[in-house]
């Protein structure tokens, strides 16, 4: 058994007690911790609608639901992880470069002291700080995207850095291995067909939604494990992946996505790959009062959660 786990909810109710992710302890000592969870509130690097800085905290309240057990993957998670909710990492708001630098020197001690990163965010800017704390310890590393855009431009406005662009500076920063990269889910009107062949360009494997509608899922799993192979590889899942009558809650939402249900079959579908970092982006509660949106957030990272449970019992075995 780990060293923290949740309250139990059949001693406590669910509605008690001050909202950490899965009402897990909040804690900073990382001694005896497998897994850390912790938000980035930042959300000053949007082009539509912003509010996820609200995302973590929203994240975190409709994780009360979450139990322990995963009975589609037969594992109870904390049998095998001890996890925590590390807080919020510090950002700066209105200054994205900034932010980056304490999200790196935040998510240090973390990585030196051999724990798993979960971050909410927050837009999706705040992936690039993570891979650059990922790759001083890893170097670059194998990279699976879910989510409806690719996140590949150059610029918006003339600005370098926003949500829009954070993994062309992650490529071009060696932060990721293009060779064991992949985005899923990429729809919704463009600029022009450009906006898809430039993630090819930089070295992605893309699979649109149309594509995966048309080979299926277990089709895009396959596809998935062959191309990041073996070695470590982050994933970034972003909440729009989901289709918007789903999860209404995000700053660009696009039709014709997924639906909740599929988005936990892809996630379970990612058992045996040599995870060193996650996150979960673009949730913005003040676009979805009924808190469906963060609701189905919290599952896909106790999803994510059950993969890595699951892969620490097979090295056990």
């Amino acid at each position: 058994m780990g060293r923290y786990e949740p309250i139990n909810a059949l001693e406590s109710p669910r509605f008690s007690g001050l909202r950490t992710f899965a009402r897990l302890p909040h804690v900073r000592d990382l001694a005896g911790v497998d897994v850390a969870v912790f938000g980035i509130p930042f959300d000053t690097a949007t082009t539509f609608r912003t509010g996820a800085r609200f995302g973590p905290a929203a994240v975190r309240e409709m994780s009360a639901m979450l139990r322990t057990y995963n009975p589609s993957l037969d594992v109870n998670v904390y049998d095998y992880l001890s996890v925590v909710d590390y807080g919020d990492l510090p950002t700066v708001p209105g200054y994205i470069e900034d932010t980056y630098d304490r999200v790196v020197a935040a998510m240090e001690p973390i990585l030196a002291a051999n724990v798993f990163p979960i971050g909410i965010g927050g837009d999706h800017s705040v992936t690039l700080a993570e891979l650059r704390a990922i790759a001083r310890r890893y170097g670059p590393v194998g990279f699976i995207q879910f989510d409806s855009h690719g996140d590949t431009w150059d610029e918006y406005f003339g600005r370098k850095y926003n949500h829009g662009t954070p993994f062309r500076r992650a490529v071009e920063e060696g932060l990721i291995d293009t060779s064991r990269a992949i985005q899923v889910g990429m729809r919704g009107s463009l600029y022009g067909p450009g906006d898809l062949q430039q993630s090819r360009d930089l070295g992605f494997e893309l699979w649109t939604t149309d594509d995966v509608r048309r080979e299926g899922l277990p089709a895009v799993l396959e596809a998935i494990r062959r191309r990041v192979g073996s070695g470590p590889v982050f994933l970034t899942f972003d909440i729009d992946f989901v289709d918007p009558s789903f999860a209404p809650g995000t700053g660009t939402p696009e039709i014709g996505g997924f639906t909740s249900r599929e988005a936990q079959e892809l996630v379970r579908g990612l058992v045996g790959i040599d995870f060193v970092g996650m996150d979960l982006v673009e949730v913005l509660p003040a676009h979805d009062p009924s808190g469906i949106t963060a609701l189905i957030a919290a599952n896909v990272i106790f999803e994510f959660l059950s993969v890595l449970a699951v892969n620490r019992r097979e090295r056990a075995r």
